[in-house]
């Protein structure tokens, strides 16, 4: 069955790092899994990448696809955002995330 999961590692707004195992099968985004876990996202735009309340720092210098424009314009316009920094609803679940750690920053 460990095949069939994705291993991700979160950390929170305040610190706490926990683990995540997501089916590999899931047809999710990656803001859709953190709501789910409960993590404190409010992803007000509902995975349009209008409002940036999903906002994630990738760490570990993760490779991953680079955003699409809507993204890329919508990370332009936040203050705090780094070169590390992505949407979690414009992150789809797939076995090319298996490792990956991130950091909740959400809005500020």
């Amino acid at each position: 069955m460990e095949n069939d999961l994705i291993n991700i590692t979160v950390e929170d707004q305040e610190g706490t790092v926990r683990d995540l195992e997501i089916p590999t099968d899931i047809s999710l985004s990656l803001m859709e899994v953190l709501k789910a876990s409960e993590y404190d996202i409010l992803a007000t735009c509902g995975g349009m990448a209008l409002c940036a309340t999903c906002h994630i720092q990738v760490l570990d210098d993760f490779e991953l696809p680079e955003p699409g424009d809507d993204e890329a314009d919508m990370l332009d316009t936040l203050h705090n955002a780094q070169s590390d920094s992505r949407l979690s609803c414009q992150i789809r679940i797939t076995p090319a995330l298996q490792g990956m750690r991130i950091k909740i920053i959400g809005a500020e």
